[in-house]
């Protein structure tokens, strides 16, 4: 919706909170394609794995799809390789993160509530290779979150600040309109590009 919607949810309009949340995935996913948010050893983030399952996954993946033929999506797109990590079987992980470089990865967790258990399971095993590779401190360059849980994202080891929210009320199947699917696929395209997909 337009900035200027009033969509009330629960006696609130929530358009200004939506709008915070937009602004911010375009500031974070530009300040990553610029090269000005780099990895714990200063190198490009060049590759996004994006870990989720459901509408976390299929909706960013479709649309991946989709823009990934449309001409001037891939002008823009700027990040070497969008990948979806859905499954927790160990050889598809193996297989999803195969020949990418740690110090040139982001990963971004998307999961409602933290508690998805493949979800989690997969974000620990990337978490566990980040601090294995690259330290504990690397963790605050290499991962964030989507998530409406911020206390969980915490304590899993993501800064808040580096957390993008959204709310109980958006449901699974709309999840590619949200956070959810804008803010892996504006990493990728970059945001312009993304919110005027249709």
């Amino acid at each position: 919706a337009a900035k200027d919607t009033v969509i009330n949810c629960d006696g609130k309009n929530v358009v200004d909170d939506v709008w915070n949340v937009l602004d911010k995935i375009n500031e974070f996913s530009e300040r990553v394609r610029s090269g000005d948010w780099v990895g714990a050893t200063g190198k490009l983030l060049k590759d996004v794995v994006s870990i989720g399952i459901g509408g976390s996954f299929q909706g960013p993946l479709f649309v991946h799809t989709a823009l990934r033929t449309d001409p001037e999506a891939v002008k823009h797109a700027k990040i070497c390789q969008l990948r979806f990590l859905a499954n927790v079987d160990q050889i598809d992980v193996a297989q999803s993160i195969n020949g990418l470089n740690l110090e040139t990865t982001l990963v971004v967790m998307v999961s409602k509530t933290i508690t998805t258990i493949v979800t989690m399971l997969n974000a620990w095993t990337l978490r566990t290779r980040v601090v294995s590779t690259l330290g504990i401190d690397a963790v605050a360059k290499h991962m964030v979150a989507v998530s409406i849980n911020l206390k969980l994202v915490k304590y899993f080891g993501i800064n808040p600040h580096n957390a993008f929210l959204f709310w109980d009320w958006v449901g699974g199947r709309y999840s590619v309109c949200s956070v959810v699917g804008v803010f892996p696929l504006s990493l990728w395209y970059g945001f312009p590009i993304v919110i005027k997909s249709p």
